[in-house]
C-alpha cells in the first residue's frame, strides 16, 4: 500500500524501528469480529449455538473473531439480534468504560451504534443509554441497531454536543466520545480513506474534537468517567486532544482502567499513550492506550479514561437550565390508553416492560406515552426534552388504529420468548424462518392456538410478530427490514 508521503513521514516519526512491522501489516488481510449482545445471550451460550467458527479475543469477553466467509448478517441470529458485527479494535472502547446497571451513560457520537449497543447492554434496562449523532441519517441508522438488538431504554437524538450539553447539565455517570477523526487507524480496512484524509487531515478535526470534549464535560456528572477514543494514530487528535480538556478542566485527571483490565490489554499488545509525542505533554497521558495493527489483531484505535471530581465544572452551559415543558402525550392527541394497558398486561410477570397494575409503582423504571396514536415507554429518568431533535425515547410500543392496537417491531426485539403467552418457534435452519425474515407468510399449517398476536422466534429469539385471524396468518415483520 502506497502511503501518502507526509503520513509516512510522521508514522516513522512515531514508530521508529517499528515503521517497516507496521508497513508490512497494511498488506495483510484485515480481522472480522462479532460481539455477542449480552442482553440477550450469554458468551459462553453463543459459543454453543454458534453457526460458525469463532476465535475468542482475548481482551474482549463477549467478542470473537469470525471468518471472511462467514455469512454472518444473512444468518437469523443475526436478525434476532444476537450479535453485531464489529472490528475487533473498534469494540474496545466500550469494553473499557465501566459501566454497571443503572447508569445513565451517552454515547454522544454513536452512529452506526456498534458502542451504543453494547453499553445499552450493560446499563441494563433500569439504566439510560442516551445516543446521539449530529447527522439525523447516520441517527436513524443507529436507531435500528438499537432496536434490532432489543434495547428500551433508550434515548436516539441528532443533536450538536452543544444544543445536548443545554439539556443534560452535569447529568451521565458515564459518557462515551469516540470522536470524529481522521481514521489513520483505518487505512487497512479502507484504504479509501486515504483519499479523504489527503483532504481533511488531523487539521481539521483537532478543533472539533475539542469542542465535543468540552461539551461532554459539561455533561458528565461529578465523579463520572468519560471515555475519549479515535481510530487515528496523530498526537495532535490523540494525547493533544487529551490535554486540551486536562488544561481547560482541571477537575480532569487521566486514570487506569483497573489492574485486570489494564493487563489484558498490555497482554494483547496495546502500547501506552505518548506524552513526548506532543509539546509539554503531561506524565499522566501515558496512561492513555494506543493500538497498533501491527502488534494487534486489530485496527489503530486511540483511548483514554478520564474522571471528572466531585466539583463544578468552570464555565457555564450555553442554554443554561433543564428545559420546562410538557410531555409527550400532552403534545399529542389524547387516546384511550386502556387499549396499550390490555396488551402489556399479557406480558409474563417477570418483564420489566408490565407494568403494575391497577396503577404504575413508584420503583417502575418507565412512564407510559401516547403521541398522534402511537404508544412509548419512556425511561422515567428523562427530563423534558421539548426542542431537540428527537428521534426515540424510550421504546416504541405500537400503534393503535381506531379500536385496536399494533405491536411494534421494536416491542417484539425488547422481549424473551417467556414474555408472551402466544408463540411460534422454528429452528433456524428451517426455510420458514427465512421466509419469514423476507417478508413472506411463512407456512405454519394448523399451529394450534387461538387467533391472536405471536410472538415468532427462531430457536427461542423473538425476530418480530405474526398475528393470526380466522385461522390465516399474516406476516408483520417490519418492512423495513426484510432481507
Amino acid at each position: 500500500m502506497e502511503l501518502p508521503v507526509s503520513y509516512e513521514k510522521k508514522m516513522q516519526e512515531l514508530l521508529k524501528n517499528e515503521f517497516q512491522a507496521y508497513e508490512k501489516c497494511l498488506e495483510t488481510p484485515v480481522f472480522r469480529g462479532l460481539r455477542v449482545n449480552t442482553g440477550k445471550i450469554g458468551a459462553e451460550e453463543f459459543e454453543r449455538i454458534s453457526p460458525f467458527p469463532c476465535g475468542r479475543i482475548s481482551w474482549i469477553p463477549n467478542g470473537y473473531y469470525i471468518p471472511e466467509e462467514a455469512k454472518a448478517s444473512r444468518h437469523p441470529y443475526y436478525g434476532a439480534g444476537l450479535f453485531y458485527l464489529q472490528e475487533p479494535s473498534a469494540m474496545t472502547p466500550a469494553r473499557m468504560l465501566p459501566v454497571k446497571p443503572g447508569d445513565k451513560v451517552l454515547d454522544l457520537c454513536a452512529a452506526p451504534g456498534g458502542k451504543a449497543t453494547e453499553l445499552a447492554a450493560r446499563v441494563g434496562p433500569t439504566g439510560l443509554l442516551a445516543a446521539n449523532d449530529i447527522s439525523s441519517s447516520r441517527a436513524r441508522g443507529l436507531l435500528k441497531n438499537l432496536e434490532l438488538l432489543g434495547f428500551p431504554h433508550i434515548l436516539v437524538t441528532g443533536e450538536s454536543p452543544e444544543r445536548l450539553a443545554g439539556y443534560f447539565p452535569e447529568y451521565f455517570d458515564k459518557i462515551l466520545v469516540d470522536a470524529p477523526c481522521s481514521g489513520e487507524g483505518m487505512f487497512r480496512r479502507e484504504p479509501s480513506m486515504q483519499k479523504s484524509w489527503k483532504e481533511r487531515g488531523p487539521e481539521h478535526y483537532v478543533p472539533i474534537q475539542r469542542e465535543i470534549l468540552r461539551q461532554a464535560a459539561r455533561m458528565l456528572g461529578p465523579g463520572g468517567l468519560l471515555l475519549y477514543s479515535t481510530c487515528t494514530f496523530d498526537p495532535r487528535e490523540n494525547e493533544g486532544a487529551v490535554q486540551f480538556l486536562l488544561d481547560e478542566e482541571p477537575d480532569f485527571s487521566v486514570v487506569s482502567p483497573g489492574e485486570e483490565m489494564e493487563k489484558a490489554f498490555q497482554e494483547a499488545g496495546f502500547c501506552p499513550g505518548r506524552p513526548d509525542a506532543i509539546e509539554g505533554g503531561r506524565e499522566e497521558l501515558a496512561k492513555c492506550f494506543r493500538i497498533y495493527p501491527h502488534k494487534v489483531k486489530g485496527e489503530g484505535h486511540f483511548l483514554a479514561l478520564l474522571r471528572k471530581e466531585g466539583k463544578a465544572l468552570k464555565g457555564k452551559l450555553h442554554k443554561g437550565e433543564f428545559q420546562k415543558g410538557t410531555s409527550l402525550s400532552d403534545r399529542g392527541v389524547s387516546m384511550p390508553e386502556a387499549l396499550v394497558r390490555d396488551f402489556l398486561g399479557k406480558l409474563g410477570e417477570g418483564c420489566l416492560l408490565r407494568p403494575p397494575f391497577p396503577a404504575e409503582a413508584a420503583s417502575f423504571p418507565y412512564r407510559l406515552r401516547i403521541l398522534e396514536n402511537r404508544a412509548y415507554l419512556e425511561p422515567a429518568c428523562l427530563p423534558s426534552l421539548r426542542g431537540l431533535r428527537i428521534l426515540r425515547t424510550g421504546c416504541y410500543l405500537g400503534e393503535i388504529r381506531k379500536t385496536r392496537f399494533e405491536p411494534s417491531q421494536a416491542l417484539a426485539m425488547a422481549l424473551k420468548k417467556e414474555d408472551w403467552p402466544l408463540v411460534i418457534d422454528l429452528p433456524a435452519g428451517d426455510s420458514r424462518v427465512f421466509r419469514y425474515l423476507k417478508g413472506e407468510t411463512p407456512d405454519l399449517g394448523e399451529t394450534e392456538g387461538p387467533d391472536g398476536w405471536y410472538l415468532f422466534c427462531v430457536d427461542g429469539f423473538p425476530l418480530g410478530w405474526c398475528k393470526r385471524a380466522g385461522g390465516a396468518w399474516r406476516n408483520k415483520y417490519y418492512s423495513g427490514w426484510r432481507w
